[in-house]
């Protein structure tokens, strides 16, 4: 069990910082890529960054998750 939630959580953790990467901060971002910047200008938050948002809370909370216990495991 707890090689598994180090997988996941180190998993997690590389999505993460791949998924913060493509989000748009001031400067664009690398969401462009992906037509997110063409829309942000124009209408606000599109289709595709919301997504993005969803994606990366998501994981946020597993890895949360899987962090805490992985932690509660190791202390007992």
């Amino acid at each position: 069990m707890t090689i598994f939630l180090v997988i996941l959580d180190v998993s997690t953790a590389l999505a993460l910082v791949a998924l913060v990467l493509l989000h748009s901060g001031r400067g664009g971002g690398l969401s462009d890529m992906f037509g997110g910047g063409l829309g942000s200008q124009a209408a606000g938050s599109t289709v595709i960054e919301r997504n993005l948002d969803r994606i990366t809370i998501i994981l946020a909370l597993i890895f949360s998750f899987t962090t805490l216990a992985l932690a509660l495991m190791l202390d007992e």
